[in-house]
């Protein structure tokens, strides 16, 4: 019992560990919106090279998946954060002294290498730390607080640009990542020393070989239908929340920057509120990750379509709702995760994670940079042409949700 009691303890500190690099994960990620305006003023950007500027993080993240996913097998997951960790931090602070895009592409790029491990190794971490039935749970739970990110990035951010400038709020966060670098690595250990310390892994078993793994991952016709959805769940969020979002409220609705942050801010606490209660409803209400996934998505795709039009209508107390109910709806996408660990051997889920995270951040960044292009190219010429832009933007991640979940339902 003794013993039982300190394992608890240690992976709760783990987990705090691990919550607090990806609360600085999420705030990269999303960060852009809120300080768009400031940075595309100070750099000139167009909106066609600000949607490459965010985008590109997500391109380099989601390549990086695939060579992670072994070495996160191979390498054990708090070498490969903590490595992946300095190169955040080096990226954060030359990023807030950055002068060009040239400059600011690299260092976005250097970010986007650097948080691309977090998410999947500390899920890998969970695996050995915590049972099949516990995973779920837990894995919302990550969601949920990394959120936290997520909400500095919206209104917190904004007061902070407005009284230090984005250069300066963005050094203290590299900063306050290569702190938390050194907290993962003194902190966090891989697994438990005995099998029997409450992981349902096998922790002496050999991992797969690279290519019989992706073999194995990429020949499952269900896989790839997961890869389809998450796709599009995460774009359309990224769309939103991580740099759209943002100059549509400001360019569209005329919301000053921290009227857009606060606006923002209503879809992280959905989302926030949505993980904490995702694996509840699936266990007790749908009885499926599968059902709860769809639901959700459904959910989504009639929430997003607003913005093809009708949230111009709102009022700002409903608009807010509108954010908070995309928050929650999205908050079905970690689904995707436990659906993942009851799919593949415990040797292989660092593997299978990360390659289904590929389509994830692929999504996030083909969506915000092909949004830039319909933005810059019908949303520019003749008065009142900049709304009918925003909105032909939003229809390409709005269509492809509604393909993707046809799609998926398919899926066993």
């Amino acid at each position: 019992m003794p013993n039982e009691s300190r394992i608890r303890r240690q992976r709760w500190i783990i987990f705090s560990v691990l919550a607090l690099m990806y609360i600085l994960v999420y705030f990269y990620r999303v960060s852009l919106a809120v300080v768009a305006g400031d940075i595309s003023r100070e750099l000139r950007l167009t909106p066609q090279e600000l949607g490459s500027l965010s985008g590109v993080l997500f391109y380099v993240y989601a390549a990086a998946q695939l060579p992670l996913g072994p070495m996160i097998d191979r390498l054990g997951s708090r070498l490969v954060i903590s490595g992946c960790g300095v190169l955040t931090a080096v990226g954060g602070i030359f990023f807030s002294q950055a002068d060009s895009l040239a400059a600011a592409m690299a260092a976005r790029m250097l970010i986007g290498v650097g948080t691309a491990s977090v998410l999947m190794a500390t899920f890998t971490i969970f695996s050995h730390w915590f049972t099949k039935q516990e995973f779920g749970r837990v894995s919302g739970f990550m969601v949920a607080v990394g959120n936290l990110g997520n909400l500095s990035a919206t209104a917190p951010l904004a007061l902070a640009v407005a009284a230090v400038g984005w250069r300066n709020s963005f050094l203290a966060i590299g900063v306050a990542q290569a702190l938390a670098t050194v907290a993962v690595f003194g902190m966090v250990r891989d697994r438990p020393t005995a099998a029997e310390a409450g992981g349902d892994g096998h922790p002496g078993a050999r991992p797969a070989g690279m290519l019989a793994a992706w073999r194995e991952i990429f020949g499952s016709r269900d896989f790839l239908l997961l890869g389809v959805i998450s796709f599009f769940w995460y774009g359309n969020y990224l769309a939103l929340q991580g740099l759209w979002g943002g100059p549509y409220l400001m360019d569209v609705l005329h919301l000053s920057r921290a009227a857009t942050g606060r606006m923002l801010m209503f879809t992280a606490l959905g989302f926030i509120a949505g993980s904490m209660v995702t694996d509840t409803i699936a266990r007790k209400l749908f009885r499926s990750y599968k059902k709860t996934l769809l639901a959700g998505q459904m959910m989504l795709l009639v929430f997003m379509s607003c913005f093809l039009g009708i949230a111009e209508l709102l009022p700002l107390p409903l608009l807010a709702v509108l954010f908070f109910a995309i928050g929650l709806a999205v908050s079905s996408g970690v689904m995707i995760y436990p659906i993942i660990r009851s799919m593949f051997r415990v040797e292989i889920v660092g593997t299978a994670l990360t390659s289904l995270n590929f389509f994830v951040l692929m999504g996030a960044a083909t969506t915000q940079q092909v949004m830039g292009v319909i933005v810059g190219a019908v949303g520019s010429g003749a008065p009142g042409a900049l709304p009918k832009g925003y909105h032909a933007a939003f229809a390409f991640p709005i269509a492809g949700l509604a393909v993707a979940i046809v799609l998926t339902s398919a899926a066993r």
